[in-house]
């Protein structure tokens, strides 16, 4: 129970990654914001499954893009519960669209992953900022992508907006030091429902990584901990985790 008596908003926070993270710090003692865009169904379930561990839990929607939700959502946190301690920025969207197909990645795409993966990050970020400025403390981590390093993604869009959210945690750790640290993770291809079926593909993704497994949404959740509950020395970082793929 290293975050007993915490409190954590985790965007995207219903399915896939964000809900492993989500049960992951829950696991720990935090008390968890379930955000969710559109997902109220998985939202309302993800909340009982963290009620049914022993954490204390409740959804909150708001699409990160809009500055004004944001806010709102922080504001009702801390009506809740108090304080904010922990934000895990994980809401993403992408579109596939080839990479040599340029004509087909549209404006609307273009803003569409822009608003959410990167902007929406910062929105959070500013948002939480006071309430863990007052504190003395607290912790963003922030869900990249290898995509964002070595430029192979959904689109090159995702790409873009995923090598922006690595670059936007070195300056908020940098912006929001010394009270609040900033990380981020960059998971390789992780077993949600985005790449579940895709089969074909992981046969070869196995063969290349020196793990010998894919990756699982609970690895993501344990290292999500671990940079808020262990690495009290380290900020601006963006660990790779995609069981030695890149390498």
């Amino acid at each position: 129970m290293r975050l007993a008596g915490k409190v954590a908003i985790v965007t995207g926070g219903a399915t896939g990654m964000g809900k492993a993270i989500a049960l992951a710090l829950g696991r720990e003692g935090a008390a968890i914001v379930v955000n969710y865009s559109k997902s109220v169904e998985d939202a309302e379930a993800t909340v009982r499954e963290l009620t049914e561990i022993g954490c204390t839990a409740i959804p909150s929607r708001a699409d990160v893009s809009v500055d004004k939700q944001v806010r709102a959502m922080v504001n009702c946190t801390i009506s809740h519960f108090g304080r904010l301690d922990i934000l895990v920025n994980n809401a993403g969207f992408t579109r596939s669209v080839p990479l040599a197909d340029l004509e087909a990645l549209s404006e609307e795409i273009w803003d569409k992953t822009l608003a959410i993966n990167l902007k929406g990050a910062f929105f959070c970020a500013r948002a939480a900022t006071p309430p863990m400025k007052r504190q003395g403390s607290g912790a963003v981590v922030n869900i990249a992508s290898v995509a964002g390093i070595n430029g192979q993604g959904s689109s090159i869009a995702y790409c873009a907006s995923k090598a922006g959210l690595i670059s936007l945690t070195k300056s908020l750790a940098i912006a929001l030091a010394p009270e609040i640290r900033v990380n981020g993770i960059a998971p390789g291809f992780v077993m949600t429902r985005w790449n579940a079926g895709r089969q074909a593909w992981h046969p070869g993704i196995i063969a290349a990584t020196p793990l010998h497994r894919l990756g699982e949404a609970e690895d993501i959740g344990r290292l999500a901990v671990a940079l808020v509950a262990d690495a009290s020395f380290v900020t601006g970082q963006t660990i790779i985790a995609d069981g030695g793929n890149s390498i």
